[in-house]
């Protein structure tokens, strides 16, 4: 796949099936991950791959943590099943260097992310970033690890597509024509 056809039809995918992406697969978006931009190179991620017990441990914690937050934990625990693979993205902004800017740290994660959910296209797996409340929830922080410092960057998701996925209608943007502004061109 070119590279510009897989930023074009790089979607999220909600469902995956059961099949399992060997460990040397996601090997390779990891591998791809870290080559994101990274101003210093400072490198400020790091990796936990989850599967099998792991993912339903993670749902244990998640699910504790729903409850101890006053939310019903019922389905909680299904979340960290919905995909084979779970890659935590965490992040360690390196701040004691006086040269690092913060905000750039966040985007060389970010990048990395997208590193790994364009290899994963490319890879015929499905991929989707999926993160939200869980990210701060201190029993799911504690079962992964997550130092102070750290932050949870994003949870994602990682299998085989169903068949068929590929035909759904690709998500609603808006086109980048009506989001610029051009100065200094000539025609």
């Amino acid at each position: 796949m070119e590279t510009y056809d897989a930023l074009m039809t790089r979607r999220s995918v909600p469902k995956t099936t059961d099949r399992v992406p060997d460990r040397a697969t996601i090997q390779k978006l990891l591998d791809v991950a870290v080559r994101a931009p990274n101003h210093h190179l400072t490198q400020p991620w790091r990796f936990i791959v989850l599967t099998g017990d792991a993912l339903l441990q993670l749902g244990d914690a998640w699910a504790r943590g729903d409850e101890r937050a006053g939310k019903d934990p019922t389905k909680t625990r299904e979340k960290a099943s919905r995909a084979p693979v779970i890659i935590a993205v965490i992040e360690k902004p390196h701040l004691h260097n006086r040269k690092v800017i913060e905000r750039e740290e966040h985007y060389a994660t970010g990048a990395a992310i997208q590193n790994i959910l364009l290899a994963a296209h490319d890879m015929e797996l499905g991929a989707m970033i999926r993160t939200g409340p869980a990210a701060e929830l201190p029993e799911v922080r504690a079962y992964l690890e997550v130092h102070e410092e750290e932050h949870i960057a994003g949870l994602i998701y990682v299998g085989y597509a169903p068949e068929g996925d590929d035909e759904r209608p690709m998500s609603r943007r808006t086109p980048a024509e009506d989001l610029t502004l051009w100065k200094g061109w000539v025609e």
